[in-house]
């Protein structure tokens, strides 16, 4: 989806909006669980946005809320 967006940078912005270390986030945790909410989930969208994925919705993150499915579905990479 975006060419400047590396799974790094990804768990990276997820870990600052839940104010946790990017390592402690694994691939298949429900991030709702974790703390991420509707609001944090728009400020991702509007941010990954900005950096290349123009066709992100928020459906692509809401439906299935885990850093794994994000990483490979922004940069075609695992997390």
């Amino acid at each position: 989806m975006s060419q400047t967006l590396s799974p790094e940078r990804v768990r990276a912005d997820v870990a600052e909006l839940l104010d946790c270390e990017p390592a402690g986030i694994g691939p298949d945790e429900d991030l709702f669980n974790l703390g991420l909410d509707s609001v944090r989930i728009m400020t991702l969208v509007e941010r990954w946005r900005a950096a290349g994925a123009t066709t992100l919705e928020f459906p692509d993150l809401a439906e299935r809320p885990e850093l794994g499915h994000w990483t490979a579905l922004l940069t075609g990479a695992a997390a």
